[in-house]
């Protein structure tokens, strides 16, 4: 039997849903049309040394943040001229304040590989203009609120 050859994991094995339920009752519908993804989990660390540390520095991880930023395709039905649910959704929460301007997400790994996160999420809201042969794209910069939970990737199989 031979053994398998590794391959390299692609960036568009990214998948993110937006809740456009509740939190006791959520609605988690996909974010379609993405063209770039890229999240970060960037941690604050403080420099710690001491002089018990025998000249040797020392940090310490004090706080944790996360940010997702993605760049996709605005859709739109051409018959009802309405605009893609989760697309809407964002926007009308970049624009809102209070506990309205946070939605759910999650982004997890489009194969059921185990990476798999969920969280809370402020949402920046930029649309990318362009010439008159340009597709209608927006950029978004979800920062997170509060922590980001691994959860099992909801297309994993059993």
């Amino acid at each position: 039997m031979s053994t398998p050859t590794p391959t390299t994991a692609l960036a568009r094995r990214w998948k993110m849903d937006c809740n456009l339920g509740t939190d006791s009752v959520p609605d988690w519908q996909p974010l379609i049309a993405i063209t770039e993804f890229q999240p970060t989990f960037p941690p604050n660390i403080e420099e710690a040394t001491t002089y018990d540390s025998d000249g040797w520095a020392e940090n310490e991880k004090t706080l944790q943040s996360w940010e997702v930023a993605a760049t996709f395709n605005r859709r739109i039905n051409d018959q009802t001229l309405v605009f893609n649910d989760v697309h809407e959704a964002l926007r009308q929460t970049a624009f809102a304040s209070g506990s309205a301007s946070k939605i759910g997400v999650r982004l997890y790994d489009r194969n059921g590989l185990p990476e798999a996160y969920q969280g809370k999420v402020l949402v920046e809201w930029e649309d990318q203009g362009g010439e008159a042969t340009a597709l209608g794209q927006v950029s978004v910069t979800l920062t997170g609120d509060g922590p980001l939970v691994m959860i099992d990737n909801p297309l994993a199989t059993p």
